[in-house]
């Protein structure tokens, strides 16, 4: 039984996993490493990155920190 959502997913959402997916690619890593650094299913963060499912602010923190970077530098000019 597939779930439909209730309303569209924001475009900012999407946007944000164009951020991360090229953060990612810059730093020459592999999104499983980002991943387990970041303590989440390689599947979630495969997610977050097509822009299909939204982030708590916990997992924006997770992310950056696995990536090295300030949680801003995700968000900024979104």
């Amino acid at each position: 039984m597939n779930r439909t959502r209730k309303s569209e997913i924001p475009e900012v959402v999407k946007q944000l996993g164009i951020k991360i997916k090229e953060t990612i690619e810059a730093s020459q890593l592999k999104q499983r490493e980002v991943a387990h650094d970041a303590e989440l299913d390689v599947e979630n963060l495969r997610k977050y990155i097509k822009g299909t499912q939204e982030m708590k602010i916990s997992t924006l923190f997770k992310i950056a920190k696995s990536l090295k970077i300030n949680p801003g530098d995700l968000i900024k000019d979104l």
